[in-house]
């Protein structure tokens, strides 16, 4: 008889015991029997075939043992089915869907429930499979129980996490107040030894409370309730925090004064504390923020420098290393502003020599003259301040570069750019400049642009502008009326006519004494109303004009130019007859048609007059035949 064989004929016998067969004689391994009731043991369900045998054999009793241990196992395997799905669904685990008989899941989440810690491979498995939450819902669950059992609160039996004795543990834990509803649940709970915590806490509260209001002269606050806002803002003070704005005005509320002052001097002294550390001046004993050097201290943070006699304050106390962090840190703020004209005051170039730094105030020239450099590069002007720095700091060359630049930029604004002297000692280079400033030019500048050829344009234009604006300056200042028509007469000519008009508006010629002067007056407001095409207006202000001062050839002549733009040719050689009569030069005359011709936007209109003057005298017309040259290319284009 072989082992193997001795061992088997063991276990049969086991099995019978166990199945109620013992009562079967053959005691073979090799028996049918051996078979089945090993896979009984094993949890496998018999077939018919093999019940058949058991009847046969007259081992019902077996049979029966062995349906319902299997009835049995089948509902213990459904339930601990149910009990996984459960446990996944506490720990909100989604679409894992492996059979709970192999998946290694089920026992970590019962180690989880049970509150043991997760070994690392356990904890290793859960992330690589994507469970990395549950890593922290074994975390919390441990504390939860860890919380039960040091505060005596185990006999509660649910653990779960979002269970509302865990989060009262949790607050008891960091000897935070409990609301009264948390209090009363304890209570309904009978989780009395954890109310004792809760109770021992409370009474360290007011214990502690009555303490910090010695501390800090708050005694006359009567209330002992640390539900108190005082209490909280005591334990902030504690705790070395900084008050509110809001915490600050409660108590003046309350009437502690003494509580604030104290809270101020605290803050203080832990600033005088912080910035002692910072500027290296630890050596110093004096922690009181009454000392002068706090207020030292204090400036340097703030981004001043020092004077000489608070420099020699902390020499004497051998605080060299605080003189060089604040000297450094000023030069530093120093730094931060070039590039800017600011930095150059008297005081911060005397400091930074003073105190040896030479070559930031180098640096800072070089930077900042490169910055005006680039600037007038780029056609920008410079102000008066940039250009005293250049002056004052032997920067003539940009100061040249500027002049040059800006000359090519107002050649180019006044449409000259086609004179090529680009000296800055011509007279237009001057001339430009005093009209880019509103200034007025003197009359032999006048004379150099119209022997020129520049007096024409955009010159011509803000030439009268600014001879308009020193006339109506010069009203203001005086009074005489003489300078309205003269800034009439400039504005007109600078095509601002309406502007004219309105320098001339309600007249008070019933007050004004010279006919001259309310002949004048009308006379270029008649022009101005011409200028716009309103002729009707414009002879109203001419026939006026002529009543005051018949022998003035001036309102004559606005009234020929009147009727000429209105086509009434004969009417206007009679107006401008009796303008010559009156002193008037033929010249005049002519630069007043020619100014007709020119202002006549229909071409067929402008034609016709233009035929009529050449009809008239083609050799004193001979300007107009230009107007007809365009005429007849005109007709030929089409």
């Amino acid at each position: 008889m072989t082992q193997e064989y001795e061992i088997n004929s063991q276990h049969f016998a086991a099995l019978k015991e166990k199945y109620q067969a013992s009562n079967y004689e053959n005691t073979s391994p090799d028996s049918p029997l051996y078979f089945i009731l090993r896979k009984a043991d094993l949890g496998l369900e018999l077939s018919d075939l093999e019940y058949i045998w058991l009847q046969k054999e007259q081992l019902l009793n077996t049979a029966n043992f062995i349906r319902v241990e299997q009835k049995q196992k089948s509902k213990e395997r459904i339930k601990l089915g149910v009990e996984f799905n459960s446990l996944k669904y506490k720990y909100q685990v989604n679409n894992y869907n492996i059979d709970w008989a192999i998946s290694p899941l089920y026992f970590i989440l019962i180690r989880i429930n049970a509150g043991d810690f997760l070994t690392e491979k356990e904890s290793n498995w859960l992330i690589a499979h994507g469970f990395s939450k549950i890593n922290i819902f074994a975390v919390e669950t441990r504390k939860f129980l860890n919380l039960k059992s040091k505060y005596k609160a185990s006999e509660y039996r649910n653990s779960d996490l979002d269970s509302e004795l865990y989060s009262i543990l949790k607050k008891i834990d960091v000897a935070e107040r409990l609301t009264e509803v948390e209090y009363k649940w304890l209570q309904e709970n009978q989780l009395l030894e954890t109310l004792g915590f809760v109770k021992q806490q409370e009474a360290e509260r007011r214990n502690e409370f009555t303490s910090l209001k010695e501390r800090y002269q708050a005694t006359k606050y009567k209330s002992k309730s640390v539900g108190s806002q005082l209490y909280q803002i005591l334990k902030k003070l504690a705790s070395q925090e900084s008050l509110i704005d809001t915490e600050i005005a409660w108590l003046k509320e309350q009437e502690l004064t003494e509580t604030i002052a104290i809270a101020e001097e605290e803050e203080k002294t832990r600033d005088f504390a912080d910035l002692k550390i910072k500027y290296q001046a630890t050596d110093f004993e004096d922690t009181s923020p009454k000392s002068h050097l706090y207020k030292i201290l204090k400036k340097v943070d703030s981004g001043n420098y020092l004077g000489e006699q608070d420099v020699n304050y902390l020499k004497k106390r051998k605080l060299l290393d605080t003189v060089k962090i604040v000297n450094d840190k000023y030069a530093d703020f120093l730094k931060s502003k070039i590039g800017s004209l600011d930095f150059f005051t008297d005081d911060n170039i005397q400091w930074l020599e003073n105190n040896g730094y030479d070559d930031i105030v180098k640096t800072a020239k070089e930077k900042y003259s490169d910055k005006l450099k680039s600037k007038v590069e780029s056609f920008k002007l410079l102000n008066d301040a940039e250009i005293e720095w250049l002056k004052l700091n032997d920067y003539q060359d940009i100061i040249i570069l500027m002049t040059e630049k800006h000359f090519e930029l107002l050649k180019s604004k006044y449409g000259v750019r086609e004179y090529k002297d680009n000296s800055l000692q011509n007279p237009l280079c001057d001339i430009l400049q005093k009209l880019e400033k509103g200034e007025r030019i003197e009359p032999q500048d006048v004379v150099w642009l119209q022997e020129n050829n520049f007096f024409y344009a955009k010159i011509f234009v803000q030439y009268n502008i600014i001879e308009a604006n020193f006339y109506q300056q010069e009203f203001k200042r005086t009074g005489n009326r003489w300078n309205l028509v003269n800034a009439s007469s400039h504005l007109r000519k600078a095509e601002k006519s309406n502007l004219a008009l309105q320098l001339t508006d309600d007249l008070p010629l019933n007050k004004i004494s010279d006919n001259k002067l309310k002949s004048a007056l009308l006379t270029t407001r008649g022009g101005a109303f011409r200028d716009i095409d309103n002729l009707e207006s414009a002879e109203n202000c001419a026939r006026q004009a002529m009543k005051f001062q018949p022998d003035s050839h001036h309102p004559y002549t606005l009234m020929g130019a009147i009727c000429f733009e209105r086509y009434q040719y004969s009417d206007g050689e009679y107006w401008f007859n009796e303008a010559i009569k009156r002193g008037a030069k033929p010249l005049d005359m002519d630069s007043e048609m020619k100014s007709i011709v020119k202002k006549i936007k229909d071409e067929k209109q402008r034609q016709e007059l233009v035929n009529y003057l050449l009809n008239k005298d083609e050799k004193r017309y001979n300007w107009a035949k230009k107007y007809l040259k365009k005429q007849k290319d005109k007709i030929n284009n089409k």
